[in-house]
């Protein structure tokens, strides 16, 4: 990716979004934390692509670029912290973006913190709050690694061209001239998952954009390859610890009115 915009400073502010909305590839001085309160949101670095919704935020640390997509009406929230204040989750690989849970405190401090008109000591004292939160939250494994290796890639780019087509990995190596153990291998060693693990996790991030768009249920079930909405529906509940049918009422609630 070609470099586009860097801004230092990395905001504390709320937007609106329309689905289809892209932010393009920027990057900032400091680390940031990215939330939305309705709607999907779709992240993509060059480590790979990372999917929130209203249960989880993205870390982005310091220097990482990084762009944005939208999906269904979305209410956008940002916090900024400068690099070196010790703010980032512990828990979370150095260096690298990463998903968090979102649990009802940290929603509202971060819809406080960036949607209401705060003195300087309560933002100080939110902020605060936050930063302690931040220290004990964990990784959520919803999100895409990006393939280094070159037949990896390609691997990994059928699948994700059909996903209502199963492929298996000894097809998956003769299209891509590779060994079926090597495949194996590569996808061990560069996302930490077997292919089946892989697949699951990309049909479950298809599924969560889809489900922000609007799609239904069943629609959304046949178009990631899974033979029954009843199979989607439980590896969708184990995945994301809801329905699909409560996800998607959940994301598409209006974004437009703020709390008061």
């Amino acid at each position: 990716m070609s470099q586009i915009r860097h801004t230092p400073v990395a905001p504390t502010s709320t937007q609106f979004r329309d689905g289809g909305d892209t932010i393009d590839r920027h990057r900032h001085d400091d680390h940031q934390l990215i939330y939305v309160s309705s709607g999907v949101l779709a992240i993509t670095t060059e480590h790979g692509s990372w999917v929130a919704a209203n249960d989880r935020a993205v870390w982005i640390p310091a220097h990482t670029w990084h762009a944005h997509r939208f999906y269904g009406q979305s209410r956008f929230h940002t916090v900024g912290f400068p690099a070196g204040t010790g703010a980032g989750p512990p828990l979370l690989p150095a260096g690298r973006p990463a998903v968090i849970a979102v649990d009802p405190l940290v929603r509202e401090l971060l819809v406080a913190l960036t949607s209401t008109p705060l003195t300087p000591s309560e933002t100080r004292h939110i902020e605060a709050v936050l930063r302690d939160r931040l220290r004990r939250v964990t990784a959520e494994p919803v999100a895409l690694p990006a393939a280094r290796d070159r037949r990896l890639a390609d691997a990994c780019r059928l699948v994700e061209q059909d996903l209502r087509t199963p492929r298996t990995l000894a097809q998956l190596a003769a299209r891509t001239h590779t060994g079926e153990r090597t495949l194996s291998r590569l996808y061990r060693d560069e996302f930490g998952l077997t292919y089946p693990q892989w697949r699951t996790r990309v049909r479950i991030l298809t599924a969560l954009v889809m489900l922000a768009e609007g799609a239904t249920v069943t629609d959304t079930a046949h178009a990631c390859g899974w033979s029954t909405p009843s199979a989607f529906v439980d590896t969708f509940a184990r995945s994301t610890g809801v329905t699909p049918g409560a996800y998607r009422a959940g994301v598409r609630t209006s974004p437009r009115k703020l709390p008061g």
